[in-house]
């Protein structure tokens, strides 16, 4: 007599088998803006023998690479010739305004290898190398910083507009970007406002890269920075907005809760705060995204982490703002601003 069918799906073993080769993917990515394939691509379509003639590869080397990619989407395959997809082009083809590739290569080069460590990091509590100190996170976030630039840039312009009714109407607005790295939260929101001026707080190593994208997009003789530990630094006084782009998850909380006093007693009342972070829902089961970011603050911070929009509100409303709201202008995570009263 046959066996009655069970209600419920078989359990396969295949979504633990993808998950474990989930790191072919973004070594993929990356060994092929090392060969320029991507570059090399957008022209148009190109067969193997074309593209082992643009990129110097090996016809091997591209083969298992390049019909690899193409079965993640990452390029589409006609034939025996490879084109670009329209996010691919738009975003991993160098020069391009939205290019990202060089976040691609920073996690494949600088992250992988301390990930490697996270079994030990686990039982320890202690990270692989402890990026929020000056001594050993100067060097790796001046790799970076930059190229986090185009992937913020136009969500700092937003917020300027948004910001635009609330400003002084003479035009003489004072910006003050934490921890400014790129300085594209800064210089995008400045852009908005031609009389802004913006002072950049950062590490000595890291504001030489600040200035020399300040000159690149002709905000020079805009900028002032201010050297130091954001939390030792002296900022001045009088600024009509603070922008914290990406930095208290690597603060933590009790460096973050001092740095928000620090940042409303420099705001002129009336002024505003604007925080970019990577947020968990509030029982923190999701989205993804923060929640494997908290890993990699556990990897790379003595104390960082990923927090939710009520620790931080909580936070902001004990250093005195107010007017605590999500902000949404399209990008991975709406914004968090506040009002200094």
């Amino acid at each position: 007599m046959p066996e009655p069918k069970s209600s419920e799906a078989a359990v396969t073993p295949q979504r633990i088998m993808e998950m474990t080769w989930g790191f072919v993917p973004p070594m993929l990515l990356s060994a092929a803006l090392d060969n320029h394939v991507f570059d090399a691509l957008d022209g148009g379509t190109k067969d193997l023998d074309a593209l082992a003639k643009a990129t110097g590869a090996s016809k091997r080397g591209l083969r298992a690479m390049l019909n690899a990619l193409a079965a993640l989407d990452i390029l589409k395959r006609q034939g025996d010739r490879f084109a670009l997809v329209p996010d691919t082009a738009a975003f991993l083809v160098s020069g391009k305004p939205g290019y990202l590739g060089g976040i691609v290569q920073h996690l494949t080069g600088q992250l992988l290898q301390n990930f490697c460590q996270l079994s030990a990091i686990v039982r320890s509590g202690k990270p692989a190398a402890a990026v929020n100190q000056q001594k050993t996170g100067a060097d790796f976030f001046s790799k970076f910083v930059e190229s986090l630039f185009n992937l913020s840039f136009r969500t700092a312009g937003a917020l300027g507009d948004y910001l635009a009714p609330h400003m002084p109407k003479n035009g003489n607005i004072q910006i003050l970007d934490i921890a400014a790295g790129s300085g594209v939260w800064g210089f995008g929101v400045a852009q908005k406002f031609p009389g802004a001026k913006i002072t950049a707080v950062d590490w000595p190593g890291v504001l030489p890269v600040t200035r020399r994208i300040a000159d690149r997009e002709k905000l020079a003789d805009r900028l002032r920075t201010v050297e130091g530990d954001i939390l030792e630094a002296d900022y001045g006084k009088g600024f009509h907005i603070a922008t914290l782009g990406a930095i208290l998850h690597s603060e933590g909380e009790a460096r973050s809760r001092r740095l928000l006093k620090k940042v409303f007693d420099a705001l002129a009342p009336g002024g505003f705060i604007a925080i970019s972070e990577f947020v968990p829902n509030e029982d923190r089961t999701g989205p993804p995204q923060p929640l494997l970011f908290a890993v990699n603050m556990l990897v790379h911070t003595d104390e960082g982490d990923t927090f939710t929009f009520k620790e931080m509100t909580g936070w902001l409303e004990q250093s005195g703002f107010r007017q605590v709201r999500q902000v949404d202008l399209q990008a991975p995570s709406p914004l968090l601003v506040a009002t200094k009263p």
